[in-house]
């Protein structure tokens, strides 16, 4: 038999602080690109970057960052959310930090790397139970019928 968590709901809180740090930093992100850059600029770069389809992928790095970060916050479609804001640091990781060794002080990926597997983190997790996910889909933050706990069940 193995023993009951003694405080079940922690893990929940952690989701709920990830998902907030991570999508406060991707909506910062995300609204750099969008108001102090422009379209027009993270095109530029992109495009200087040798990033393909440099005027799609602004849109697409731009938006997802901007909306994928309040989905974070808010707790909702966060599997979704969480994938997309994965793929894009991806990308960021594949084109622009790879090459540029590990520390972001040299422009290296380590802080593309943390928020590309906190993002795929909670495409495979889900949102926890403090999110509009688990509102509106009922159980542990979307991710399907809610699973009793063990404590109920005596497992």
């Amino acid at each position: 038999m193995l023993p009951a968590r003694r405080f079940p709901v922690l893990p929940d809180l952690g989701l709920l602080v990830g998902r907030l740090a991570l999508g406060v930093i991707m909506i910062a992100h995300g609204w750099q690109k969008l108001t102090d850059t422009g379209h027009a600029g993270v095109t530029k770069m992109f495009k200087g970057l040798d990033i393909p389809l440099p005027s799609v992928s602004a849109a697409y790095a731009t938006w997802v960052e901007l909306i994928g970060g309040a989905a974070l916050v808010a707790g909702v479609l966060v599997p979704v959310a969480g994938l997309l804001l994965a793929l894009d640091m991806a990308g960021a990781f594949w084109f622009v930090h790879m090459d540029q060794g590990f520390f972001s002080d040299k422009g290296g990926y380590e802080f593309v790397l943390i928020l590309g597997a906190t993002s795929l983190m909670f495409a495979l997790a889900g949102a926890g139970r403090f999110s509009l996910d688990s509102l509106l889909f009922g159980g542990r933050g979307g991710r399907g019928a809610a699973a009793p706990d063990r404590e109920t069940v005596g497992v």
